[in-house]
């Protein structure tokens, strides 16, 4: 009598109640169908079921990790950065809109001190004479054009003018130095010191143009 082996690709599903019957009266033994079933839902829950062991770190992953946060972390300073700008931009704009309302405010009451504007015209004149004599070694003549000294008429009106038509701190400053150098100046035409004259004249004359620009009078005033 010829021996059958249940083939190995199907493994036996053996019911789980014990019976005392041989394999060769019963018919339920081997049912390949329900035994292949089976072993394909057991293939497809061990495929579906997520891998329980953790991620494998090499050298590759850490390296684009580190680039993603080193790029996500420019692209956040970017951001503070343009909004920084943007804040400086308004504050600047800002800024040039308080220049030039001061500006207008200026050109305004320079327009309306056209008597003030003569006295410094005159100025420009009476210290280019002064400055013509010193050249040339002829104090007699600047002391002549500084007649009775700082109390001289048109240096008491020219001290009226830079007076009311100085508005900031700087322009105030300046006025200072140039009424300091004034009085060095006409000191020393009076005690025929040429070469301090000499000095105090550039002094002079450098601190009054000075004014001039920071005032915008430079542009009005001729002979500068």
């Amino acid at each position: 009598m010829a021996t059958y082996s249940l083939p190995t690709a199907y493994p036996l599903c053996l019911p789980s109640s014990s019976s005392s019957l041989s394999l060769a009266t019963r018919t339920d033994v081997y049912h390949p169908i329900k035994c292949s079933v089976k072993k394909q839902l057991t293939l497809s829950k061990a495929v579906n079921e997520p891998a329980i062991h953790p991620p494998i770190l090499t050298k590759r992953g850490l390296s684009i990790s580190f680039v993603t946060t080193f790029v996500l972390s420019l692209t956040g300073e970017d951001a503070n950065a343009a909004i920084l700008e943007a804040d400086d931009d308004e504050e600047l704009l800002e800024k040039v809109k308080r220049d030039r309302k001061k500006r207008i405010e200026r050109q305004g009451v320079i327009s309306s001190s056209t008597k003030e504007t003569a006295y410094l015209q005159d100025l420009v004149y009476k210290l280019s004479e002064v400055g013509k004599a010193i050249e040339n070694n002829d104090l007699p003549t600047a002391a002549s054009v500084f007649g009775s000294g700082t109390d001289t008429d048109w240096v008491q009106k020219a001290n009226i003018a830079l007076n009311k038509l100085s508005a900031s701190p700087e322009e105030k400053t300046e006025v200072d130095t140039f009424n300091s150098s004034l009085a060095s100046l006409i000191s020393s035409v009076i005690g025929n010191d040429v070469e301090s004259s000499k000095l105090a004249f550039v002094s002079s004359a450098s601190a009054f143009e000075k004014w001039t620009s920071l005032t915008g009078l430079i542009v009005q005033l001729k002979g500068l």
